[in-house]
C-alpha cells in the first residue's frame, strides 16, 4: 500500500512536493518525458508513493511555468510548444543573452574563464559518451553561468526557466541525436569572452542562437507513455 500525504505534516509534505517537482522537471528537461506525453495522476502517484492530490499540486506548478499543459476532462501532458512559440523562445534568449554581454565582459575574472571551460569539457565528454541528459545539463549550465558572471541574479533566473523551456523545444523539433547546444560554439564564445572583444561574442551568441533555429526539423514524434514507477519510483523500504 502506497504511502499517503494526507494526514502527513506540512512541512514534510511541502518537502515531498518540491522532491517530485524537481525530479518531473529533471526528467521534462533532460528529455526522459517527452513533449505530448501524458502524466497520468495516478500512475504518477504509484511511482511517488503520494496521494493524486499532492501529484495534481506538483502539475499544477509546473503549468505555471509553461513545461506542463492541463487540460479538463484530458489531464496534463508535457507541454509541447509550437512552431511560433519555439522560434519566439530562442529569438528572446538571443535578445536577453547578448543585450547583458557587456556586463559579463565587464565583470569577467580568469576563474569564471576557467569554470566556462570545465563546463565545457563536462558537455564534450557528455557528447563523446552519448549521455544525452548530461550534455542537456551542462549546456543550460554554461549559459547560466556565463550570465552569473554579470552579477544579474533577475537575468540569472528569467534565463533558467527560458533554458528548460529550450529543452522542451529541441525535444519537440530537433533530429534523434540531437541533445543541447553546440559544445564547439561554447568554445567559441569562451575564445571571445578571454578576449574580452563584446562585439566578436555578441556576434558569435547570434549566430550561435540561429544555427539552433537552422537545425530545428519541426517535426514531432507520436505521443509516448513512459514507465514512470521505472523512472520515479520509490523503494519498498520507503513505501
Amino acid at each position: 500500500m502506497r504511502q499517503q500525504d494526507v494526514g502527513q505534516p506540512q512541512q514534510e509534505q511541502q518537502d515531498k512536493e518540491a522532491e517530485i517537482w524537481q525530479s518531473l522537471m529533471r526528467a521534462i528537461v533532460e528529455h526522459q518525458l517527452p513533449p505530448g506525453c501524458k502524466l497520468p495522476e495516478e500512475a504518477l502517484a504509484e511511482a511517488f508513493g503520494v496521494s493524486r492530490t499532492g501529484i495534481r499540486k506538483v502539475l499544477t506548478r509546473l503549468a505555471t511555468v509553461q513545461m506542463v499543459t492541463m487540460t479538463p476532462r484530458r489531464g496534463a501532458f508535457v507541454a509541447s510548444p509550437g512552431v511560433e512559440e519555439s522560434k519566439q523562445i530562442f529569438r528572446t534568449r538571443a535578445l536577453l543573452e547578448c543585450a547583458n554581454l557587456p556586463d559579463v565582459v565587464a565583470h569577467i575574472q580568469p576563474p569564471h574563464i576557467a569554470a566556462l571551460e570545465n563546463i565545457t569539457q563536462r558537455e564534450e565528454q557528455a557528447h563523446r559518451e552519448h549521455d544525452g541528459a548530461a550534455a542537456i545539463r551542462y549546456s543550460a549550465e554554461f549559459h547560466i553561468q556565463l550570465h552569473a558572471i554579470s552579477g544579474n541574479a533577475v537575468m540569472v533566473e528569467t534565463l533558467t526557466r527560458l533554458t528548460q523551456r529550450s529543452s522542451l523545444v529541441i525535444a519537440a523539433w530537433g533530429a534523434p541525436w540531437q541533445q543541447g547546444c553546440r559544445c564547439d560554439d561554447h568554445g567559441v564564445l569562451i575564445n571571445a569572452l578571454r578576449q574580452k572583444d563584446t562585439d566578436r561574442l555578441v556576434l558569435c551568441m547570434q549566430q550561435h542562437f540561429e544555427d539552433i533555429l537552422h537545425s530545428l526539423h519541426f517535426e514531432r514524434s507520436g505521443e509516448t507513455v513512459p514507465d514512470f514507477t521505472r523512472l520515479f519510483g520509490i523503494q519498498e523500504a520507503n513505501r
